[in-house]
């Protein structure tokens, strides 16, 4: 067994990360990682214009506000439109949030604070300082500086930042292709009526939501039973189809556990064979073409596969769809609930909620079994916390690293 740092760091050294680019429109982005940096030819916002409804002044002529100063409206600014007059001492401007400032006005007086008279107004209190209420051209960005980088993976939020840059459509890469299959004679699909011994596969469809997550393709490939032959064509099949591939059970120490042989006589390089974590031990990871394509044969055991998921193909899946926060797993430090413990054999990984208590992160273990084949405490886990290769135990109260997987 090889520790899951270096596990990690032999992953990453082998994958080579996906070519090829493709242009989609604004409405189509989210989710894929920008080919090239962004930029805009625009200030933010576009010219100076009013935060609030109100009156656009100048403020020299209210600045000392001890009785209402009387002010001529000379013009009403909505939004959208463009001012055709400019403002001059002892005048104002009615003006709507957004609308553009007229030249001449420094500051906005919000109407809270005015009476109108007419084609007067009042206004009754000074604003609080010169160039209030006024958002000034290129206060939050000035044209041509970077928005987003090349390798960011765009999300809705900034869904809005590049409309506004007025780019109708972005070069991002494509989204690699990970094929994804379960081994063994015992398992069924859902709805299937189960013999004795029989279970259902649940890895193929957890898989493929945490790789879709990921913001890859997933191209499931079903359940193959545990003979050679049929399992090498799936293989090969899953090669010729995907950048990535994951396979469920097949690569213990058991009789029908025939993954790595066929890996070996297809030409992989065996990169891996076994890990220093709980659950996961037995992970297998090949590299084909030197690189060009990596294969990861993880536990049929649906925590230990999920485990293998968050915590070694998350930065493999990071770096192959050229993502650009490839090693930054959400590992924080929390306060344990209650004690923590393990054989102290392998890094191990319990499953839990992460929740603030009295400002500070709180790990509690799920009071289920932390069997590597129940699902029950499964779904409502959001982190796992880590005990390190030797240690065997946290206190209640101790700090402990813990995987956050609200993230992944």
């Amino acid at each position: 067994m090889i520790p899951v740092q270096q596990a990690e760091e032999l992953i990453l050294q082998a994958l080579k990360p996906i070519q090829g680019t493709i242009k989609l429109d604004l409405n189509q982005c989210a989710g894929y990682v920008l080919a090239q940096e962004v930029a805009s030819e625009f200030d933010f916002p576009y010219w100076d214009n009013s935060a609030m409804d109100g009156y656009a002044v100048i403020y020299e002529d209210v600045k000392h506000t001890v009785e209402p100063v009387c002010l001529k409206i000379v013009e009403e600014i909505a939004a959208g439109k463009a001012p055709q007059q400019s403002i001059s001492k002892g005048e104002a401007a009615r003006i709507f949030t957004g609308a553009v400032l007229p030249i001449g006005a420094d500051t906005i007086v919000i109407q809270e604070q005015t009476q109108r008279k007419s084609q007067q107004v009042f206004i009754l209190s000074s604003p609080s300082c010169q160039g209030a209420f006024v958002r000034k051209k290129g206060d939050y960005y000035k044209a041509k500086e970077p928005l987003l980088q090349a390798g960011h993976r765009i999300t809705p939020q900034d869904i809005p930042l590049l409309a506004l840059a007025q780019l109708s459509n972005v070069n991002v890469y494509r989204k690699p292709k990970v094929a994804i299959f379960s081994t063994g004679d015992e398992l069924k699909e859902p709805g299937s009526n189960l013999k004795l011994g029989e279970i259902i596969d649940s890895n193929q469809y957890a898989l493929a939501a945490y790789v879709q997550k990921c913001g890859c393709e997933a191209i499931c490939l079903g359940i193959v039973p545990d003979q050679v032959d049929k399992l090498q064509q799936k293989i090969t099949q899953a090669l010729d189809q995907s950048d990535l591939v994951i396979s469920t059970g097949g690569v213990s120490v058991g009789d029908y556990d025939y993954v790595e042989s066929i890996l070996t006589q297809l030409g992989a390089q065996i990169l891996i064979d076994s890990v220093a974590i709980k659950p996961g031990k037995p992970l297998t990871v090949a590299s084909f073409d030197n690189g060009q394509k990596l294969y990861f044969g993880i536990p049929g055991n649906p925590v230990s596969a999920m485990v293998i998921a968050w915590r070694l193909l998350t930065p493999a899946l990071k770096k192959l769809a050229k993502e650009n926060k490839t090693h930054q797993l959400p590992i924080l430090k929390a306060r344990a609930n209650s004690t923590l413990t393990c054989d102290g054999k392998r890094e191990t990984y319990l499953c839990g909620q992460l929740e603030i208590v009295d400002g500070f992160p709180q790990f509690t273990l799920s009071r289920d079994s932390q069997s590597s084949a129940n699902l029950i405490h499964l779904s409502q886990t959001n982190a796992l916390a880590i005990i390190p290769l030797g240690c065997k135990s946290i206190d209640a109260g101790e700090n402990v690293q813990v995987l956050l997987l609200s993230e992944h």
